[in-house]
């Protein structure tokens, strides 16, 4: 991932030091654990805890050897005396490697729930402020029945919501970690020393693994960013609609001395939510490469490895990255209620005919007849520019059955809105 899109924790989070700082501290608890056992010496693991391992050395050895674990154990073991043969005793190097990862895909998670409630409180906000703010609904891109825009902001707090709880779900299911040896026997490391590395740890120990943590759980982690990289897209893309010429509804937050082309100075361009698209369908590949990596050959091979060095910091800085950035958009969008109000105009009144058809109706006049009458009159007003609700007024066979008065109370635009607060309340908004 190039800067542009990394932010700084989680930066931290992927960083090569860290990377090796974790595996420093598996190696570390499994050594505190044979200490507990009685196979190291209590004098050794005291030489042991100071233990550091040589990122030039472990370069230079890596490039000899071609294999990292070994490369970063005799990077640490050439610096200490006879102490050294303990570490990495029992263990494969994917003991060490998935253990790792594993907190470091809990730490990243922790980082995306933090994003996840800032992108709520903005969501929850900008609901209440907007809940009477009249709007178009719009299906098929056309207009269907006025509703309002902390309508649609509720709808997406409601969805942000659940993306919350996969996330936490997504952090659970990979805070597992193995120490079990090669193809998952414990031949050469017991249960007892799994369960105690694990806790020191922070995590549980996978009930049963073969040489590596099983890949549907990072499939599921990476799935589950994409999912939540999906709803953001959904989002980002209604600004991006709702903010055309056209419709002018919203705007993007657009700073002083910015530029929306190089060639017409008149430009303010949605390139924010366009921006979290276009990462949010990176994000989407990957969960595809993961996938793919839970079938691995036997008890394992590496064909995962290589591509997992990719797609989990890079998923995790991308998703990072945009839900700082939609809710930098959320709280800084321009939301015009004027030209909302003039939409919702714009057909002149042809948004009541579901209102007109169903008063028909009870009425006393068949579904069929009132559905044709107010689709004909809806048409009219629409292909002549003329007014819906003066051409129902025409009509003897609604007049007939309809007051001036009751036809009149049927364009009553706070109908579409009155249940707006109780979904506020039903949703704990209000």
């Amino acid at each position: 991932m190039i800067d542009r899109y990394i932010r700084d924790a989680m930066r931290a989070v992927w960083s090569e030091k860290q990377k090796y700082d974790n595996w420093l501290a598996v190696e570390l608890a499994v050594c505190e654990a044979w200490t507990d056992e009685g196979v190291v010496p209590a004098e050794d693991m005291v030489k042991l805890r100071d233990a550091m391992y040589d990122v030039d050395r472990l370069n230079e050895i890596f490039a000899r050897t071609h294999h990292d674990m070994t490369a970063f154990t005799r990077s640490i073991t050439e610096r200490l005396g006879p102490e050294g043969r303990w570490i990495h005793l029992g263990l494969t190097s994917s003991d060490v490697i998935d253990t790792a990862q594993a907190i470091q895909l809990t730490q990243a998670a922790t980082v995306l729930i933090a994003d996840v409630d800032e992108v709520l409180d903005v969501l929850a906000q900008r609901a209440l402020e907007h809940k009477a703010t009249l709007m178009m609904g719009r299906t098929h891109g056309i207009h269907a029945e006025p509703m309002t825009f902390g309508l649609k902001l509720a709808l997406w707090w409601d969805e942000m919501r659940r993306n919350r709880r996969r996330l936490e779900d997504a952090r659970s299911i990979m805070s597992v970690g193995k120490i079990s040896g090669a193809v998952g026997t414990h031949a050469t490391v017991s249960p007892a020393i799994e369960e105690q590395v694990c806790s020191k740890l922070g995590l549980e120990a996978a009930p049963v693994s073969n040489q590596v943590i099983q890949r549907d759980r990072h499939a599921q982690f990476v799935t589950t960013l994409a999912i939540v990289a999906a709803s953001l897209e959904k989002f980002a893309t209604e600004i991006r609609s709702l903010q055309r010429t056209e419709v002018s509804e919203v705007q993007e937050p657009f700073e002083e001395g910015q530029t929306g082309s190089s060639a017409m100075p008149h430009k303010r361009n949605p390139e924010l939510s366009e921006r979290i698209c276009g990462l949010a369908r990176l994000i989407r590949g990957h969960a595809v490469t993961a996938l793919e990596n839970v079938a691995l050959w036997h008890e394992r091979d590496i064909s995962h490895s290589s591509a997992e060095r990719l797609i989990l910091p890079d998923s995790c800085y991308a998703l990072d990255y945009i839900l700082t950035l939609f809710a930098q958009v959320m709280r800084g969008l321009k939301v015009m209620p004027d030209r909302m109000m003039g939409n919702v105009e714009l057909t002149r009144g042809i948004v009541f005919s579901q209102r007109v058809l169903l008063a028909l109706v009870e009425k006393g006049m068949s579904r069929e007849e009132a559905y044709d009458l107010t689709q004909h009159y809806g048409h009219q007003a629409w292909d002549e520019g003329l007014d819906f609700r003066d051409l129902l007024k025409t009509d003897a066979s609604v007049s007939e059955r309809l007051t001036a008065t009751e036809l009149a109370s049927l364009f009553d635009y706070g109908y579409y809105t009155r249940y707006v607060d109780d979904v506020l309340h039903r949703l704990g908004l209000s």
